[in-house]
Parts: structure tokens; C-alpha cells; sequence
């Protein structure tokens, strides 16, 4: 039991009765650290103030949220170290909601009625693990993804009982560094192996970074016919129908998987998305409404969710729904980022259905002003608010934001998306002249700091593109063009500490807008050998502290020191 001694545990739990008995039997197991919990809201902010070496987590969590969506935001929000075990304690047999919580891989499930040995056994179990696994999570938590493959390498030489954790890990920090062809002969491997379905979808992913949709698809589909409760694979398989522009496709087998796990937030919003697209507004009602419902209670939930069913019950012709749910948003989310600019959209989008010309034009001018201080605002709403302006006498207005938009699309469909918006105003010409200028506008953005970098001003080519990627926060080829001119600074003219802690993120900005990029690899790589070169960890920091310098000597008895 000593190996327990000196860990931090959370204990969330509603019931004081029960938490003092989980405190208790962890006390038993030697382990006196321990801090409370009542409600998810609470277990956030004691995770947003400290990292804990263990967490034991109700599944029925009262206020609205269960335990399976509260892991979904701490991992989504990354408030817990690779390092921390997250225990379910739970008494549920409910089939979905088991498979909810363990598609999002808890370290283990402890059933309730349970006793204290019943527990330690759990926890030394994920303690023996964990500490296989420290060396690669530090280095991962440290930004060293590359060191961290190798010591994978050195892991399952170490653990050969884990070799195929190690294995898979191996895999996923390769499709992370943008090498989904280093990962797909891992994951043939382990297939080989043994037939592990996660290892099959692992490399259906590889070949979807690498655009080859059809291959993927099929690997996918059979994962789900023989695997009804994969709901990953689901996942996948709907963001490859949606790939190739087969959206009804895409919002049947989000269906399918909301089916067999109901509880997963970010994936009911998804489905609401795509049956909007689709046209199914009663599917996207139905999905939107049960976004609004499960995130509630969560400390994050998003305004944007409103907007989406307020349009959503606008097109299908429901006014007094929709006006139900801008009462709501203000109520509810009052003082959160972005509310204001949120609810004028909606109440715009009311009046423009209730043909409220006075109140229109005062929602869209609300609108307008708060968009110019909300750069995070998607722009599925923009174009929303875009096409609003446009077919309201504001084209000036709608026309900027379809401009910026354009500036930020992070592909060809996101640039039609955009054109779309001012073709169905009647304005076809402007939406060829703006895709061409904001295409235009871009190239010429990447040409001049390519052209200063061979002249060899480097200084200038970062300064330029790092005010390029300040503006255009969403556009792939600004970012990867920003990451490439601040490596090739960091090269030339030797180390600078803002630029190498700027260039963790603008990497880091690559990977999030464009995985599938064929050089990012070759980025990663980059940046890997000049963290090397200059003796620094992956955040840009000195390996070495500096060493202090000598005092200086004593002055002589009698003279001025």
C-alpha cells in the first residue's frame, strides 16, 4: 500500500454519505491526499487549479451532467494529464450509456456495491501501467512527440506485456506529426497480429489523411457491420461519406451511432449539422434540441448551439419555438463570449422570417458590430449572418464577411460554401470576383514571404506571415506558411525564444486546420532538428539551466571592493 502514498485523488461524487466512503477506503489504501468534488461544474474548476494522479467519478452526477460527459469535456478541453487514471464508479447497467463512457476510455469502470481491496486491485493495476507508460506521456506532455516515439521503441522492449499499448501509441503520434504513412505498417502489424478493430480503424485513418476516400470507406463499413457497437468507427465513416460530399449518407450513420451511444454531445451536433445541410430540419430539430439539453449544465457550452436551432426551426417554420430558444440563450448564457453577437444573429434570422423590417435592421446592425470583435465566431455563422445582410439591403456588410470567410477557407468546399452564399443573393459575379481575390489575396501573402526568405530576409518573411496568420487565424496555407518562415528564421539566424515558443503553436495550429497535409511531416521534422541543434525541449526552453555566474572575488582588506 505504500506505493500509494504522496498520490492526489478527486473523488466527485453528489452524495456526501458515498464520498466519505470512497475517502475512506482510499485511506485504507494508504493514500491521504484526497479532495472533493460535488458536481461537475466543481470538478472543472478543481481541475482548472491543479492536476491530480487519480480521479473516481460518479456516473449519475446530479445538475444535469453524467460522469461519461464530463470526461468528454476534460479530455476535449485537455484539463487532465495523459498521466491522471479516471475511474467510473458507477452501478448503471443501462447498455448505451456503458457504451458512451467507454468509447471515451476511462481507465477503468468499478461497479458499485465494492470493497476497499476491490479497489486497490483496480488502482494498482492502472498504477503498474501507468508507470510503463511515464517516460513517453512526460515527453508528450512536454511537446516531444518525436522523442516519445522512441520511447515507445524503448517501452515495449521494457514492457512486452504492453508492447501492443506501446505499439498503437507509436502509431497515433505519427498520424499526429503528419506521418500517416509511418503509422499505417504499425497498425498493419498489430493487425496482423492480432485482429484488433481499433488497429483496422487506425489505419482507415491513415488513408483518409492521405485522401484515399474510397479505401477507407470500405475498411469502415465492414468495422461497423461486423462491430455494431464501434461507435468510432462510425465516426469515421461518416466524416469519409462527408469528405466526398454525400451528406445524407454522412447523417445516416451519425444516426446510427447516436442510436448506439446517445450520449456523446460533440457527436449529436455534428448530426445536427449535417441533416441541416441535408435539408432535414426535423432531424436536425431533434439533434440540436438534445445539444442544447446535454450541454447545459456544462462550463462549456456554446452559444452557437442556439443560433443553430434557431435557423434551424426558422426554415421549418416554427417562429414561436425559435423565440422560446433566444430567451433562453439570453437567460441562460448572459456574460458568456460571445451571447450578444449570438442572440442578434438569431433574433435577425426571427424578424427576417416574421418580415420585422425595424427589428431586422437592428439585429443585423448589432450583428455586424459585435462580429468584428468575435474572430472565434464559426464561419458557418458568418456566412449565415452573410447571407442575411445580403438579402436585406446590406450587401456592404454581408459582402466583408463573405470576404473574410473566403480569406479563411480551410479547402475548396469551404471557398464553394462561401460563393454559394452570394450566388443564392443574386450576386454571382461578386462571389467569382471575391473567391479570386481572396484566393489571389493569399498566394500573394505566401509569395512575398517566400520571395524575402531567399533574399535573405527573414526577420521579414516572419514578420509579414505571422501578421498574415493573425488575420487569416483559419487559413492552412497562411499557418503552414508562418511555421515554415519562422523554422527557416530559427535556422538562419540562430535561436529566439518568442519565435521558438511561437512556432510550437503555429505547428500546432497546422496539425489542428490540415492533418492531412503531405508535408507536415517534413515540418515536424524541422522543428525537431533545431529544438536538437539549439539544445531546447519541444516548448523552446533550454535543456540545460544556465549556469550562474561565478561571484565575484573579495576586494582586498583596505581597498574599495
Amino acid at each position: 500500500m505504500n506505493e500509494l502514498e504522496g498520490l492526489t485523488a478527486l473523488i466527485i461524487e453528489p452524495h456526501s454519505g458515498m464520498r466519505a466512503n470512497i475517502h475512506s477506503m482510499l485511506n485504507m489504501c494508504g493514500l491521504t491526499r484526497i479532495e472533493h468534488a460535488s458536481s461537475s461544474n466543481l470538478a472543472v474548476k478543481h481541475l482548472g487549479l491543479r492536476s491530480f494522479d487519480m480521479i473516481l467519478c460518479e456516473y449519475d452526477l446530479e445538475g444535469g451532467q453524467d460522469g461519461q460527459q464530463l470526461l468528454e469535456d476534460v479530455r476535449h478541453h485537455k484539463l487532465m494529464p495523459l498521466s491522471t487514471m479516471f475511474f467510473m464508479v458507477t452501478a448503471e447497467g443501462n447498455h448505451s450509456k456503458v457504451v458512451s463512457a467507454a468509447e471515451l476510455a476511462p481507465t477503468d469502470y468499478i461497479l458499485k456495491p465494492f470493497t476497499a481491496d476491490r479497489l486497490l486491485d483496480r488502482i494498482a493495476r492502472a498504477l503498474d501501467r501507468r508507470s510503463a507508460f511515464m517516460p513517453v506521456y512526460t515527453l508528450m506532455e512536454a511537446g516531444d512527440q518525436r522523442e516519445a516515439i522512441a520511447a515507445c521503441v524503448e517501452g515495449e522492449r521494457l514492457h512486452p506485456r504492453y508492447a501492443i499499448d506501446f505499439m498503437r501509441l507509436r502509431a497515433e503520434l505519427h498520424v499526429f506529426l503528419g506521418e500517416p504513412e509511418q503509422a499505417e505498417p504499425i497498425y498493419r502489424k498489430l493487425i496482423d497480429m492480432k485482429a484488433i478493430a481499433w488497429a483496422r480503424l487506425g489505419l482507415a485513418k491513415t488513408l483518409f489523411l492521405r485522401r484515399q476516400f474510397d479505401e477507407a470507406k470500405g475498411m469502415l463499413e465492414e468495422l461497423v457491420d461486423s462491430n455494431r457497437n464501434f461507435v468510432d468507427a462510425y465516426d469515421w465513416l461518416a466524416r469519409t461519406h462527408a469528405a466526398v460530399g454525400e451528406l445524407a449518407q454522412s447523417q445516416a450513420v451519425l444516426h446510427e451511432a447516436v442510436a448506439v451511444s446517445p450520449h456523446a454531445v460533440r457527436r449529436l451536433r455534428t448530426l445536427g449539422e449535417t441533416a441541416f445541410e441535408a435539408g432535414d430540419t426535423e432531424a436536425a430539430e431533434k439533434a440540436l434540441k438534445q445539444v442544447l439539453a446535454k450541454a447545459k449544465y456544462s462550463e462549456f457550452r456554446d452559444p452557437e448551439d442556439h443560433v443553430k436551432l434557431v435557423r434551424t426551426l426558422v426554415r421549418k417554420g416554427d417562429p414561436v419555438a425559435a423565440a422560446s430558444v433566444i430567451r433562453d440563450l439570453d437567460r441562460s448564457m448572459a456574460g458568456r463570449p460571445n451571447t450578444v453577437l449570438c442572440s442578434a444573429i438569431s433574433s435577425a434570422l426571427l424578424h427576417e422570417y416574421t418580415g420585422n423590417e425595424a427589428r431586422l435592421n437592428e439585429s443585423l446592425g448589432a450583428a455586424l458590430a459585435a462580429c468584428r470583435d468575435a474572430p472565434a465566431l464559426s464561419g458557418e455563422l458568418k456566412l449565415e449572418l452573410a447571407r442575411t445582410c445580403l438579402e436585406n439591403n446590406m450587401e456592404e456588410g454581408g459582402a466583408d464577411l463573405v470576404r473574410e470567410v473566403m480569406r479563411n477557407a480551410q479547402n475548396d468546399a469551404a471557398m464553394l460554401r462561401a460563393m454559394s452564399v452570394l450566388e443564392g443573393a443574386g450576386f454571382p459575379d461578386l462571389a467569382r470576383t471575391l473567391a479570386q481575390e481572396s484566393r489571389q489575396h493569399v498566394v500573394d501573402l505566401v509569395a512575398d514571404g517566400a520571395a524575402r526568405a531567399r533574399s535573405g530576409d527573414y526577420q521579414g518573411a516572419v514578420g509579414l506571415m505571422l501578421e498574415a496568420a493573425a488575420k487569416l487565424p483559419s487559413n492552412p496555407a497562411v499557418a503552414f506558411n508562418a511555421a515554415l518562415a519562422t523554422l527557416r528564421c530559427l535556422e538562419h539566424d540562430g535561436w529566439d525564444d518568442k519565435l521558438g515558443q511561437q512556432a510550437v503553436g503555429l505547428i500546432g495550429n497546422v496539425r489542428k486546420l490540415d492533418p492531412g497535409n503531405p508535408k507536415l511531416g517534413a515540418l515536424s521534422a524541422l522543428h525537431h532538428q533545431l529544438l536538437k541543434k539549439y539544445e531546447r525541449n519541444a516548448q523552446g526552453r533550454p535543456l540545460k539551466p544556465a549556469k550562474a555566474a561565478p561571484a565575484p572575488a573579495p576586494a582586498p582588506a583596505g581597498k574599495a571592493a
